[in-house]
């Protein structure tokens, strides 16, 4: 399965965050690929720390909940904390991996949803999107990466 995921880094050396997050997703998978950096204003919270983020895409035989525990086992080994408060509100953090998509699968479990709900939203995840999987199409509304940034930005 193509796993494209999003590695965000608002806190301490945000390339080094980023980098050990690559280093520790490629481990035991020899297919994958990196975006550029894009960086931006934090999203659903406000904070002076702005973001680092880029994406991959990640070939790998685990199921999608599988990749999601190990995705959380890489967060707290890498010491990122919860990215969210006591109420349920976004905080700054070392490293935040999403599961933006996976092919062309639908999720919508409690714990995973697939594509990510916010995708549409943040030109943070359609830019590196843009580069790794130009082709890739949303499987509910059928648009392109490209297309969903323009929309956005219209």
């Amino acid at each position: 399965m193509n796993y494209y995921l999003n590695i965000g880094s608002n806190m301490g050396d945000r390339r080094d965050n980023l980098y050990r997050a690559v280093v520790a997703l490629v481990a035991g998978n020899s297919d994958c690929a990196v975006s550029s950096i894009v960086e931006s204003e934090p999203w659903g919270f406000e904070s002076e720390h702005r973001f680092m983020n880029l994406g991959m895409c990640l070939v790998s035989d685990l199921e999608p909940q599988q990749m999601l525990e190990r995705i959380h086992v890489i967060e707290r080994g890498l010491g990122s904390a919860s990215h969210r408060d006591e109420h349920g509100g976004y905080v700054d953090r070392l490293v935040d991996i999403d599961i933006v998509a996976i092919d062309d699968m639908v999720i919508d479990t409690p714990e995973l949803q697939v594509p990510h709900p916010h995708l549409p939203e943040r030109d943070f995840f359609l830019k590196p999107m843009m580069q790794l999987a130009p082709e890739w199409r949303h499987p509910v509304t059928g648009l392109t990466a490209a297309q969903m940034l323009e929309a956005m930005n219209d």
